[in-house]
């Protein structure tokens, strides 16, 4: 069940969609818009929806799957603290390409989109950041695209966890934990492989002592060894 709350002491400085706003045109924001707290395991919309909105994570992490024809379901993306997700829906179909499901207690703001649009029109960095983000979103697909065309799955597997490393990681005394509960199959799906090969390869990788898993939070201990794999040359 999700709480909508108006506490003042969220702060959206965080967000990159509103990076560079000035502190009145960050208070219109948050005039503008609705903020949630959602519990672990919440959905926060469903593939084909069509009650679109412009979301961002205060607080937490969420999963965004989608489902094919078939009713297999892979893992697209894994939105973190300050990231914005669903928008792109505003400027297409106005369906949600995918589910997003809460992975942890999470704070999430929202606007409408004549909210969005409102606030776009009277503050041109939101526009700007807005396409910023578009454009990183689709430097990352094509990326991905490419390693699955060109890539041994051990490579594309030791990418994605150098890049959840670099979006969601924290520094310890034995390594980099990443802040996502991550199942394997998760791994496997975001890679374009299967939970079989994923474990295939991560098995042999945890006994190494390169990474551990710990109530499904992984901890990179030799992110070398990990980028090694990651540039390897092909066969």
């Amino acid at each position: 069940m999700s709480i909508v709350t108006t506490d003042p002491c969220h702060d959206l400085t965080g967000l990159e969609l509103l990076r560079g706003l000035s502190p009145d045109a960050l208070e219109e924001a948050r005039t503008a818009a609705r903020i949630r707290q959602l519990p672990r395991n919440t959905r926060v919309f469903n593939q084909g929806d069509l009650d679109v909105r412009a979301h961002a994570l205060l607080q937490g992490s969420v999963r965004i799957s989608q489902s094919g024809s078939d009713g297999a379901q892979v893992v697209v993306r894994f939105i973190t603290k300050g990231e914005m997700f669903g928008t792109v829906a505003l400027f297409t179909d106005h369906r949600y390409p995918a589910d997003a499901e809460t992975l942890s207690d999470c704070v999430e703001v929202s606007w409408s989109e004549a909210a969005l649009a409102t606030l776009m029109s009277r503050h041109s960095p939101i526009a700007i950041n807005f396409i910023r983000i578009i454009g990183r979103r689709l430097q990352e697909a094509q990326e991905r695209i490419r390693e699955l065309a060109t890539q041994r799955v051990e490579q594309r597997i030791a990418h994605a966890l150098l890049r959840l490393s670099r979006r969601a990681g924290r520094a310890t005394a034995g390594g980099t934990t990443i802040e996502l509960p991550l199942r394997r199959k998760d791994i496997a799906d975001i890679c374009g492989t299967t939970l079989h090969s994923a474990s295939r390869i991560l098995t042999p990788w945890e006994k190494a002592g390169w990474l551990t898993t710990r109530d499904q939070h992984l901890t990179l201990h030799e992110i070398a060894k990990i980028r090694h794999v990651a540039e390897a040359a092909g066969d």
